[in-house]
């Protein structure tokens, strides 16, 4: 999932740089939104994760 985001963010960033506006703005929200669920998961996963057993 962080990939992903991270594959977004940089069509992003060379869209920005070659003036395509609309292509990075698009690209950028869904890289925003692909990191809020990876932080999401990735706290769930922290809080209900394996616990030791006794």
């Amino acid at each position: 999932m962080l990939h992903y985001a991270i594959v977004f963010l940089v069509i992003a960033l060379v869209a920005a740089v070659l003036g395509f506006g609309g292509i990075a703005g698009t690209a950028a929200g869904i890289a925003k939104i692909l990191f809020v669920v990876f932080l999401v998961l990735f706290v769930g996963s922290l809080i209900l994760g394996r616990k030791p057993r006794a």
